[in-house]
């Protein structure tokens, strides 16, 4: 007989060898130890396994952050198993089901039944959950033993929140028995509510408009909560697919954590879509943020990783009186299923859980023989260790792709005969993702593994009409992803870690100098900065000063078109293409129909020279087999960080 891991089992054959938590150990005849656990950001990953590079890993999957959920069962009385959203996309795995196999009704699909197996209490939507449309989230989503809420997307809008048609079940009351440290059992009624950034109006337009609303998350939040107290909820925890970032309140934050906590009424607060960990260091210095008490606004707080590279934990004791329960005192962790030595190599932690594996071995099979296909090859090596420093081939292929769809889809309309430009970043270029988070395609064959890789999100192809001062801001924002750099001074740290890659875009089909002595015109989230710092110099069209009342098309995605990233000339009401085909549709068409491509860098980006002065950079450490492809930088290898990556010197 298999053995099932849920909500009913706390694996009493483990607990033996496993000690109790304080908190089960020390509870009272009035006092229970509820432990939840939450896993966030999976994006499909259950498999320790990257398809891209089609290889096995320590780093990722719900498999072994589903061990770590044996253990945590094993040491305390009382468990909840939930998730924080962005779970059915992410990896080749997810497009795979998406857009090879298909969901039918009745179908299940590979992350639905792995978190079934695993046992899950409840789970919400991240923003990525509509990146294949509604039919196919609600076809994924029916296949869950598990409840999903969201409280502020919106079928039909009502006069207040609480008056809203939502698309899922906005909140939950689960109806538990906890014991007791004597032993007894006794009920608890515990409300789940779940929120998602209201930007995903803007990056899943295509699929949203006309269909559903994103109310703003702390709108919705203090509506809803309100009524799951007035139906009797003990303690509420909050599902924040929304990241710990401002403590000041706006409308219709991305990140509202923060002030989320504060909400009255929300008692333990798990967040997630930023792929960070808390408690953790990255958040030492935040307003309303302790991290030594693992509490926001004092209310206990955690973030587990992404890809199961964490399960968050919070550690809850609660005292019953006349009034129900109330939480007495808490903790709160993050448990990493792997490290980093020193010498990079990374040692597991925990071994993957077989039933889980074996849940979704048919979908990783099929996975694999899907992502292994052969489309075409290249002659060049395509990789992204410097696309963040010179003009790269792994950006420049994205580039060529949408400018020659672009260019086809743009015939006998009143754009056509535009000057055709593309705008392209590298997604894979370490940060986070740590050192091996970087494209690598050899010379040779080309799979759709390998588009994958070139092209991590599955966006969909869009073009926008733009000025020429529409196209130097756009550019100014990209460099952002820089620090100011001071002339006449030596090994300067160069890349803005606030700035993520993914928003570093190159424009191709103009040419331009990027002037690192000035202050960047914007700050990291878009806003205007500097106004009157210009970073981008010398930039020309074919060969002639750039004309800011010239008209342009700029070749992108619909992320980007919609507004992500804030980016000037890309705010949404500038699209005048919306494609039916994804950027990694467009790409494997434009490799069939070349069969091998070139993608030479063609060095229409570079530094602006600055006398006596040099700047540093980490890339991954197989950057060293590459370096002397990179043309128009004085470059060398200087040592490595303490946490696995390279670090290089330009010679500005």
């Amino acid at each position: 007989m298999t053995l099932r891991l849920n909500r009913r089992h706390f694996l009493a054959g483990s607990a033996g060898l496993l000690a109790l938590h304080p908190f089960s150990l020390r509870a009272a005849a009035n006092q229970a130890h509820l432990r939840l656990m939450e896993t966030t950001d999976l994006h499909v990953h259950v498999f320790p396994y990257d398809y891209y590079a089609d290889k096995e890993v320590d780093t990722v999957g719900l498999s072994r952050t589903a061990s770590i959920v044996k253990s945590i069962r094993a040491e305390a009385t009382n468990t909840l198993m939930l998730d924080n959203g962005d779970f059915l996309q992410g990896n080749p795995m997810g497009d795979y089901i998406a857009y090879e196999r298909g969901m039918k009704e009745g179908d299940m699909h590979p992350v639905i039944q792995a978190m079934n197996t695993l046992g899950y209490d409840a789970s919400t939507l991240g923003n990525h959950e509509f990146n294949y449309g509604l039919d196919f989230l609600m076809k994924s989503l029916a296949g869950a033993d598990f409840p999903v809420v969201s409280a502020n997307v919106v079928k039909k809008v009502g006069a207040k929140p609480s008056d809203d048609d939502t698309l899922v079940k906005p909140y939950v009351l689960l109806d538990r028995m906890l014991t007791d440290g004597a032993g007894e059992a006794h009920p608890i009624k515990i409300g789940i509510i779940g929120f998602v950034p209201p930007q995903i109006m803007a990056w899943d337009r295509r699929h949203l408009e006309g269909k559903v609303q994103a109310r703003d998350i702390l709108e919705a939040a203090r509506a809803w909560v309100t009524q799951m107290k007035e139906a009797g909820a003990d303690i509420v925890i909050a599902l924040s697919h929304s990241g710990i970032g401002a403590a000041k309140e706006e409308d219709m934050m991305e990140n509202a954590s923060v002030p989320l906590a504060a909400v009255e009424g929300i008692d333990a607060i798990m967040t997630g879509h930023s792929h960070l960990v808390f408690p953790s260091g990255s958040y030492a210095d935040y307003p309303g943020v302790d991290v030594s008490a693992g509490t926001i606004h004092g209310k206990p707080a955690t973030m587990g990783g992404f890809w199961g590279s964490h399960l968050g934990l919070i550690d809850l004791m609660l005292e019953r009186d006349a009034g129900g329960w109330r939480i007495a005192s808490h903790s709160a962790e993050a448990r990493a299923i792997s490290q980093r030595n020193e010498d990079r190599s990374v040692m597991p932690l925990v071994e993957s859980d077989a039933e889980v594996l074996a849940s979704v071995q048919q979908d990783h099979d099929e996975t694999l023989a899907y992502v292994r296909r052969a489309v075409g090859k290249t002659d060049a090596n395509l990789h992204s260790y410097f696309a963040l420093v010179a003009d790269d081939p792994s950006v420049q292929v994205v580039s060529n792709a949408q400018r020659w769809y672009i260019a086809q889809m743009l015939k006998g309309t009143e754009h056509e005969g535009l000057p055709i430009l593309s705008a392209a970043a590298p997604f894979k270029a370490g940060g986070r993702g740590g050192p091996e988070y970087y494209t690598d395609v050899p010379k040779g064959d080309v799979a759709i593994k390998n588009v994958a890789d070139l092209y991590l999100y599955p966006n969909t192809a869009r073009a926008v009409r733009v000025t020429g001062a529409q196209v130097k801001d756009w550019l100014e924002r990209s460099a952002g992803m820089f620090n100011q750099i001071t002339p006449g001074e030596a090994n300067q740290p160069l890349l803005n870690p606030e700035f993520p890659s993914y928003n570093f875009d190159v424009i191709d089909g103009v040419s331009y100098q990027i002037d690192l002595s000035q202050p960047s015109k914007f700050g990291p989230k878009g806003t205007v900065a500097n106004s009157e710092a210009s970073r981008i110099v010398n930039l020309e069209f074919e060969g002639q000063p750039l004309d800011p009342n010239a008209e342009f098309i700029i070749a992108t995605n619909n992320y980007r078109a919609s507004g992500g990233g804030a980016f000037p000339g890309a705010k949404g009401d500038t699209i005048v293409f919306e494609g039916p085909d994804t950027n990694r549709d467009v790409i494997v068409r434009y490799i069939v129909e070349k069969g091998t491509i070139s993608p030479r860098a063609d060095g229409n980006w570079r530094f602006a020279p600055m006398e006596g002065t040099s700047v540093v950079f980490e890339t991954g450490p197989k950057a060293a087999d590459y370096v002397d492809e990179v043309t128009g930088v004085a470059m060398e290898q200087v040592g490595d960080t303490e946490n696995g990556f390279a670090q290089f010197r330009i010679t500005l």
